[in-house]
């Protein structure tokens, strides 16, 4: 036992030793020599680090600083990290033992293939074979050396044992056993080697090739996201809205203090009579349906020979601090009557993504008790929850701790956007920040020029008040599919009132709002609807053209009482499911009119504001 450990710690020590070696040289060396001039290299490059750290640091002084939320706090994520391992049996001898033993005998195992330890051959063999796999260590780097194949082997390890443990925790509620299964989650993501320069040998090897370049760059952004807030996925100057994202054709034809009401120019000769009305989530902005031609849904439908309107809601600021939700439901209807008006005609298709496809529901519930239900001719549900019973890992932020937490983030009245950033980041923690981590801060790799990611990180606020009574009625308290439990618009809120026709659209693999959660939806409706499970998440899910030939559907037209019924007796059908879409509209709404006129946004006589995609979408 006492050689394997020697061994174990000769060869982290010679592999540190080489590192340095290489990165840094000689402390010392004799002058008019190559170690010299290595050793003079290295101490420019420290040099300039401390130059860039030192202007920072400058640039700093005097600014209010604000505390730095959980997410950002070292202390706090310390204390996080406290918090999880207290409430796990580490402290057992029969747990210290079994985790003890295990490691030995992987240790035993890996550094065998090296040629070391009692298992070892006679030489290393020419590919190890490691018991663990994982893609953060997917780079040959991670096994080229025993010191680092060892190193991720035993954190894969102990990251088994951690949650082995946690979902074996007994005596807790559901909801805070959740909670402790997802804390223990983060807390291990982060602690992985790969977030570390002096354990990533990936880093370690790309400082070396470019002669500590990369470190620079590497320590550059990672400031420059200090000084945002917020970390940075793709390059900043990579798009410009109108120019080259949002770019579908159309005019601001409504202006109100909490949204943008944009009318896209038909490009055929004749439209369906009916208009198109979209909701998008207030949390991100519209163009995520209209991120270049190739992607955007909206242009896809303006093709289909669909009048489509958009909504592009404003970033909350300090005006906006009173807003409740019945203001975004008046907003909606708003936005219908103001259509319907419009073009002359008695009602609307409407679509709600996400958290405005809830609300979508509580507006069609709306308009069903005053007896106006006809104002809207089909409603589509994209990715969208009215049961918030099994909402999926979102959960985990909405007890009273947490509320508190985030009325406490909105001194002004609106909770600033890159908080919810973070959180989404957050639930996939690995995907979203600290593979950027590596990439961005400690290999000091350009940023990727990429629409998705640009979409991800435009930020908007949201209104305080709001805010967080969605996540105490909604989320924590699921008040919305009890009858007459919540109020909007001066009348009761019951989703059985709901005739409209209705389409449901899920994705397979989402993580904010889970199938089996959106599936719900269908068991609150008195009217007819179709569900269709769509392959990928809550974003490529939806932003699927069928120019892509990516992913898959499923359609069900047999009886289902659960969402496994519907998937048991599924059809399978490659490809995007937007024709699906365009096919159950046109099935009941077969009327076409000239697209001219009003139609067409901006033509003579016609009044309209300024040309999509409008200011709204890009204040901050």
């Amino acid at each position: 036992m006492a050689t394997d450990a020697s061994d174990l710690l000769n060869d982290a020590l010679q592999s540190q030793a080489r590192t340095f070696s290489t990165l840094f040289g000689n402390l010392a060396p004799p002058e008019a020599t190559p170690e010299a001039q290595e050793a003079v290299h290295w101490a420019g490059i420290a040099a300039r680090l401390h130059s860039i750290w030192t202007d920072y640091q400058v640039e700093q002084i005097g600014k209010v600083k604000e505390k730095p939320p959980h997410y950002a706090d070292p202390v706090k994520w310390i204390a996080t990290a406290e918090a999880v391992f207290r409430q796990l049996p580490l402290a057992h001898p029969q747990v210290q033992q079994k985790v003890w033993d295990e490691g030995i005998t992987l240790a035993n195992a890996v550094l065998g293939q090296y040629g070391l330890g009692p298992q070892g051959q006679e030489g290393p063999t020419e590919e190890p074979q490691l018991p663990r796999r994982d893609p953060r260590f997917a780079d040959p780097e991670w096994r080229r050396r025993p010191f680092f194949a060892l190193l991720h082997q035993l954190y894969l390890l102990l990251g088994e044992h951690a949650m082995e443990m946690v979902r074996a925790v007994e005596g807790l509620e559901p909801d805070r056993k959740a909670q402790l299964v997802f804390a223990a989650r983060a807390v291990m993501d982060a602690l992985s080697p790969a977030n570390f320069p002096l354990t990533n040998p990936v880093a370690l090897e790309k400082a070396a090739e470019t002669k500590g370049e990369s470190l620079v760059r590497g320590f550059e952004n990672l400031l420059d996201d200090w000084r945002k807030g917020q970390l940075t996925h793709t390059r900043p100057d990579a798009f410009v809205l109108g120019e080259n994202i949002a770019v579908t054709p159309g005019k601001v034809v409504l202006e109100t203090p909490l949204y943008q009401l944009i009318q896209y120019t038909p490009t055929t000769d004749k439209v369906l009579k009916t208009p198109l009305v979209i909701f998008p989530p207030w949390i991100n902005r519209f163009y995520i349906l209209d991120l270049n031609a190739r992607k955007s849904f909206v242009r896809w439908a303006v093709e289909q020979g669909l009048t489509v309107f958009m909504v592009s809601w404003k970033s909350a600021d300090a005006s906006m601090a009173d807003l409740v939700w019945d203001d975004y439901i008046a907003g909606q209807i708003e936005a219908i009557d103001f259509v319907r008006a419009r073009l002359g005609v008695p009602s609307v298709h409407a679509i709600g993504y996400c958290v405005a496809g809830t609300t979508l529901a509580a507006t069609l519930a709306v308009l069903a008790r005053k007896e106006q239900a006809d104002k809207v001719a089909s409603a589509t549900f994209f990715t969208a929850q009215v049961d918030f019973e099994e909402a999926g890992d979102l959960k985990n932020f909405v007890d009273d701790q947490q509320i508190e937490t985030v009325g406490k983030l909105s001194p002004e009245g609106y909770l600033d956007g890159r908080y919810l950033a973070a959180t989404f980041n957050i639930l996939r923690g690995n995907d979203l920040i600290w593979s950027y981590v590596e990439k961005n801060y400690l290999k000091g790799e350009d940023y990727p020029a990429f629409d998705l990611l640009h979409w991800n990180g435009d930020v908007t606020n949201l209104p305080a008040r709001w805010h967080l009574d969605y996540l105490r009625d909604l989320y924590r308290d699921n008040r919305l599919v009890v009858a007459d439990s919540l109020h909007a618009c001066g009348v009761p809120i019951d989703l059985h009132r709901i005739a409209t026709p209705v389409y449901v659209q899920a994705g397979r693999e989402d993580h904010i709002a889970p199938p089996q959660s959106v599936w719900k939806l269908t068991r609150y409706l008195s009217g007819s609807w179709t569900f269709l499970l769509a392959g990928s998440g809550h974003i490529a899910g939806v932003v699927n053209p069928p120019s892509s030939g990516k992913y898959q559907y499923w359609t069900n037209d047999g009886s289902a009482e659960t969402l496994g019924d519907f998937v048991a007796g599924a059809t399978e059908h490659p490809g995007s499911w937007w024709p699906h879409w365009r096919a159950w509209i046109g099935g009941s709404d077969h009327a076409e009119v000239p697209a001219r006129g009003k139609r067409r946004p901006g033509g003579r006589g016609d009044k309209v504001i300024e040309d999509a995609p409008g200011r709204y979408v890009s204040m901050r």
